[in-house]
């Protein structure tokens, strides 16, 4: 029972971060040492299961799928994406700034957190780590062929699997990613009205996406394990510039009902966004709430192994 409140308040932060745009559920997954079974445990739903029912009944087929784990994650990302929806979309239009400063904490520190798994380095594992940078960089330019496909139900489709897919990666933020697609309102705003005919068409892609990717990336922590975090390590530095509390828009296109969807930004220093858009730079506030993100992470951290499991007497 205590593991499952456990599990439940972890998913709830990892709804919380997914409802935010350039924050990934994957890095609260890695913060709080839930990552590698996550993968594992979504893998195990497929044609396995199946054999696993046969073999031992749904006794045998709730321990195949790990449901002691799986149920109260989804319980706690679903609930707090509902509920979050309301306060996040007032938090971005009020007060984006702060809420930018407290992620961009959370996350450079998660960076930190992960670098301390890594137990076999090598000089070669480079590679991969500038690979997952450059993949976070270049990622969001490509969304706007999503757009382009016509049908708003094939979009919404393969929307749902391309978040999907980058909600599961530690620092690529499949809200972000929504955004440059010029989807994130509708889907937002789908969520809190509960539609249920888009709930469907993008739930039907993140179904998808949860199959395919969480069989590449199990394969992949399996075969190359200190490779592939170190490629997830990229991942993470490579959001970091789309936390930046101070920056300024430098292009942008113009999405269905004219949404405004952002697609490049310039960071500045405090003093210069101050000058150049007139308001407070916020500058202690956020210094404050980036060090508070911090301080989240090191907590976390006390609870979780080096090699991501929970720590013996850990409350997490």
């Amino acid at each position: 029972m205590k593991r499952s409140y456990s599990v439940f308040l972890k998913g709830a932060g990892m709804g919380a971060a997914d409802a935010v745009p350039g924050v990934s559920g994957g890095t609260i997954a890695f913060i709080t040492g839930i990552y590698e079974e996550l993968i594992h445990s979504i893998k195990c739903f497929g044609p396995s299961a199946w054999a696993a029912w046969r073999r031992g009944g749904l006794k045998g087929l709730a321990l195949h799928l790990n449901l002691a784990f799986v149920i109260p994650l989804i319980l706690g990302i679903g609930i707090s994406l509902v509920s979050v929806a309301h306060i996040v979309t007032y938090l971005l239009e009020n007060h984006r700034l702060l809420l930018d400063a407290f992620f961009f904490g959370l996350v450079a520190a998660s960076a930190w957190l992960v670098s301390r798994r890594l137990t076999d380095w090598r000089l070669w594992h480079v590679l991969p780590l500038i690979a997952g940078l450059l993949l976070a960089d270049g990622l969001p330019a490509l969304m706007p062929l999503v757009s382009g496909l016509g049908s708003e139900s094939l979009m919404l489709v393969v929307a749902g699997a391309i978040a999907i897919s980058a909600m599961l990666l530690p620092g690529i933020s499949g809200s972000f990613l929504l955004l440059t697609m010029g989807l994130y309102g509708s889907v937002m705003e789908g969520i809190k009205t509960f539609d249920m005919v888009l709930m469907a068409q993008f739930g039907l892609g993140c179904l998808v996406g949860l199959a395919a990717f969480s069989r590449l990336l199990s394969w992949l922590l399996v075969r190359f394990h200190t490779a592939t975090l170190q490629l997830l390590i990229g991942f993470i530095l490579g959001a970091l510039p789309l936390l930046w509390p101070w920056r300024e828009l430098v292009s942008y296109r113009l999405g269905p009902d004219e949404q405004m969807i952002p697609m490049e930004y310039r960071n500045l220093f405090p003093d210069d966004y101050a000058q150049l858009t007139g308001d407070p730079s916020g500058l202690v506030p956020a210094v404050a709430l980036m060090l508070g993100g911090l301080m989240v992470v090191l907590a976390v951290g006390r609870y979780v192994s080096p090699n991501g499991s929970q720590r013996q007497g850990g409350s997490l």
